[in-house]
């Protein structure tokens, strides 16, 4: 599908109908720029009100499009990183069970949802509160798969650090230590490179130290972990020439109960990370319909109203969606513009063709006809 469309309206002038322009733009597209795809953008009459309304309403129809736009794109590219992170297949997105460019360029407005009498400013700002309530539930859900994923992510780099702040309980079995009224077993963290000076060294470290008592129990790329059983009463001796030895002695204390507990929080954390991952996707990809059918609502919204303060009342304008090749446009904007036949067109030509004036809604690149852009991607 194509990822840029843009949206236009042509007015209707003379005794010309929508119909005979509508097909007047077919031929031509098909003649010199047949790899156009070409629709009709369906907009039902909506309530005009005054042109006052319109000209006030036209000054945030700009920022309300980008707000709109922007929660989209947000939902999309948190979509797209779920799919990432859970290893699933891309699947395309979706209004209604409908491909949202099928969405777009067969629109049909729901009036069940936006009763064509209601004001167009009520329209507008009925699809501003339900795109707002969105994102904020958005914020609210990626803020509890974001926590969990944080608590999971700490507890890795515990385990996955270096053996100087790592966590040693799931490298330490109960024989590895004895603890009794007399004997303790430290544990010794020892740089690679010293391991022969360690082996050679720790029974002289202190006195009553049990020879031969040292067994290395796990080796990563800069330390090697060992333990160590002597006297209870030289163990602070023991940690002070190690240290001046360049061997850290890591405070640990064995117990079953406590390493279960850490085993049963980090099932548990992969669990709720996986559930949380889900519905989140799940979420989202139900919430993109809704945030796109509400976009495409509101650029309906937008050609009527600008259509109307461009062309005059009462509204008799051809609306249609284009999606033109980058190597086409010029072309295409050619084909546009002779078909306003407009006296005036030079006064509506871009900036950068003829120093012309600003857009309706903030556009910078203005023409004889209203247009503006749809991004999907």
């Amino acid at each position: 599908m194509a990822s840029r469309y843009w949206v236009v309206s042509l007015p209707v002038q003379g005794s010309t109908s929508a119909t005979s322009l509508w097909n007047r733009l077919q031929e031509q597209i098909s003649r010199h720029s047949f790899d156009t795809p070409l629709y009709r953008f369906n907009i039902p009459n909506l309530r005009v009100g005054t042109l006052d309304s319109l000209l006030a309403l036209s000054d945030d129809l700009l920022k309300s499009n980008s707000f709109v736009e922007g929660v989209s794109h947000k939902i999309r590219r948190q979509i797209e990183e779920l799919e990432r992170v859970s290893g699933v297949e891309s699947s395309s997105l979706t209004v209604d069970g409908v491909p949202v460019d099928s969405y777009l360029t067969r629109f049909v407005w729901d009036d069940a949802k936006y009763p064509t009498m209601a004001p167009l400013r009520e329209t507008i700002d009925t699809i501003q509160g339900q795109v707002a309530k969105i994102e904020d539930d958005l914020k609210v859900r990626v803020a509890e798969h974001n926590n969990v994923r944080s608590q999971l992510n700490a507890i890795n780099r515990k385990q996955s650090g270096s053996l100087a702040v790592r966590d040693l309980s799931n490298l330490v079995k109960p024989e590895d230590i004895v603890m009794s009224e007399n004997l303790i077993t430290l544990l010794a963290v020892v740089p690679k490179y010293s391991q022969k000076d360690w082996l050679s060294s720790y029974e002289t470290l202190t006195s009553y130290v049990v020879p031969r008592s040292s067994k290395k129990l796990y080796e990563d790329n800069e330390y090697a972990l060992y333990t160590v059983t002597l006297f209870r009463r030289v163990a602070d001796n023991f940690r002070t020439s190690s240290r001046e030895r360049g061997f850290q002695i890591r405070d640990f204390e064995y117990n079953s109960e406590a390493q279960e507990s850490r085993k049963q929080e980090l099932e548990r954390l992969i669990r709720d990370q996986e559930n949380f991952r889900s519905s989140l996707l799940q979420w989202c990809y139900t919430s993109y319909g809704e945030v796109f059918s509400s976009w495409m609502h509101f650029c309906a919204v937008r050609i009527f109203a600008e259509s109307i303060l461009r062309y005059g009342l009462p509204p008799s304008f051809l609306a249609c969606v284009l999606a033109p090749s980058t190597k086409g446009e010029k072309k295409v904007r050619s084909i546009l513009e002779g078909l306003c036949d407009n006296t005036h067109s030079a006064y509506w030509k871009s900036e950068e063709d003829a120093g012309g004036m600003a857009g309706l809604g903030g556009e910078a690149d203005t023409h004889p006809y209203v247009s503006f852009t749809i991004n999907l991607a």
